[in-house]
């Protein structure tokens, strides 16, 4: 009996010092696409709620200009390069049309690269904290079941474990790619996955909400475009691009307000995914657990195929601002102030140490992590800590360093000074060359960190 009620105690402490936490990413959703910003047509009315309601963040950025990678990032709070996942866990011959047979997949590297096992995430750390962990949409770390989430720290997980897929077939290149827990399922196939993954969000907030803290990771595949065969593909033949996915009903509210029908199916899967969004604010809210809930929003990598990043330069895949700042937004009302927008150099790396900052749990031992708690930061009490950060795509390199941004790319590359050229439109590097010098100097420093870091696969040669 005694027992029984010392765990009661701690459940009750536990539930009124810890609060909940919903981390939400979206795809491929560029910088300027929130409506709250106001250079887009955009409906995110639920998204400009939280923004209104927190802080957003306009210097934030991710750590590698593509989903895989960047989401990695998000989960370990290491650099790419640190936790071994720094490239596309991808099949390249579905570009041509290939499709796969089950035992062509079975082998292929969309099945049998991932996470390094040895990776611990923050929903390891939070589930050791007493957290109840869930995982719905895309999670992108493997598909073999070494890498799934429920052995990843999570309790529960519905989505797909590969990259882009058909938001109504759920397939990816002829091959389900739908998990509810370990194993497969097709039993929502014809419905759109959004909608999907609202229902199921939904599930694990009411099946936890005040019965002990929760921690929702809530990985959207919108507005991603749709990874399926294009209409008249050939074998051998390059894919044609078919562009996002969106119910009728969301792509006409954009019919005559931009440019093409491309454009307002990328739209209209905004709008989809923010009522989603909203729907699990108004699911917390209905539980009296506003007050007690981490909301974090931001997407994994620049915009492609939305009509551009102005102000910024590039897209997706660029080292360009345009491939890796993006919107941010957390909200936790009482500890962060509603309304405020900052410029704080801040990065993807700092989310994890925050949430371990609020929640009270534990950083592994003897695990590098690359970021700061940055809740002193949005609160407006101190500045950021963080005066650099580095990324690597194969060939393509950039670094910032205070104001300064150096990129050397096959896309062109140079010298930039960030609070006067937010564009990259002025290469300075012929002006500045000692700048130019420190910066490559220091992009070097960080690179020998990352190769004398303890090694992890699935990509590093050790």
């Amino acid at each position: 009996m005694l027992r029984l009620w010392l765990f009661w105690n701690f459940a009750v402490a536990c539930l009124a010092t810890q609060p909940n936490v919903v981390l939400i990413i979206s795809d491929d959703q560029g910088y300027p696409d929130l409506g709250c910003i106001g250079t887009k047509p955009l409906i995110t009315p639920n998204l400009d709620k939280l923004a209104a309601e927190g802080v957003r963040a306009r210097s934030f950025y991710v750590t590698w200009p593509a989903c895989t990678p960047s989401r990695g990032s998000v989960l370990t709070g290491r650099y790419p390069q640190r936790n071994g996942l720094y490239d596309m866990v991808r099949n390249d011959m579905v570009n041509y049309g290939h499709q796969f047979s089950p035992e062509e997949y079975a082998v292929s590297p969309e099945m049998t690269l991932g996470l390094d096992v040895r990776e611990v995430t923050i929903g390891d750390m939070l589930k050791k904290a007493g957290y109840a962990t869930g995982c719905v949409g895309k999670w992108d770390m493997g598909q073999a079941k070494r890498y799934l989430p429920l052995q990843r720290g999570f309790d529960f997980f519905y989505g797909h474990g590969n990259n882009g897929i058909d938001y109504y077939t759920h397939e990816r290149y002829g091959v389900p790619s739908m998990f509810r827990g370990n194993e497969r399922t097709q039993e929502d196939k014809g419905t759109y996955v959004t909608d999907v993954f609202r229902r199921e969000a939904l599930r694990f907030i009411g099946e936890n909400a005040g019965k002990r803290p929760f921690f929702l990771y809530l990985p959207f595949n919108a507005p991603h475009s749709a990874s399926t065969f294009g209409e008249g593909t050939k074998e051998g033949e390059k894919k044609k691009g078919e562009g996002v996915q969106a119910p009728e009903e969301y792509v006409a509210l954009y019919r005559g307000k931009v440019e093409d029908e491309k454009l307002a199916r990328y739209c209209g899967a905004v709008t989809c995914m923010d009522e989603a969004i909203g729907a699990v604010m108004e699911e917390v809210e209905k539980a009296g657990l506003t007050k007690d809930t981490i909301f974090i929003f931001l997407s994994d990598n620049g915009g492609s195929g939305n009509g551009g990043n102005a102000p910024l330069k590039g897209s997706k895949s660029t080292m360009w601002e345009g491939g890796l700042r993006v919107p941010f937004i957390l909200r936790w009302p009482g500890h962060v102030p509603a309304g405020k927008v900052t410029d704080e150099f801040l990065t993807s790396l700092e989310l994890v140490p925050t949430l371990l900052a609020a929640t009270g749990a534990k950083a592994p031992k003897g695990v590098k992590l690359d970021g700061h708690d940055m809740l002193p930061v949005l609160r407006g009490e101190a500045k950021s800590p963080r005066r650099e950060m580095f990324w690597q795509r194969r060939a393509d390199k950039a670094a910032r360093f205070e104001n300064w941004k150096w990129v050397e790319s096959g896309k062109g590359g140079g010298l930039y000074d960030l609070t006067t050229d937010l564009g990259e439109k002025h290469d300075l590097s012929a002006e500045k060359p000692e700048i130019a010098k420190q910066m490559r100097e220091r992009f070097a420093t960080w690179q020998a960190e990352m190769d004398a870091s303890e090694p992890r696969g699935p990509f590093r040669d050790y």
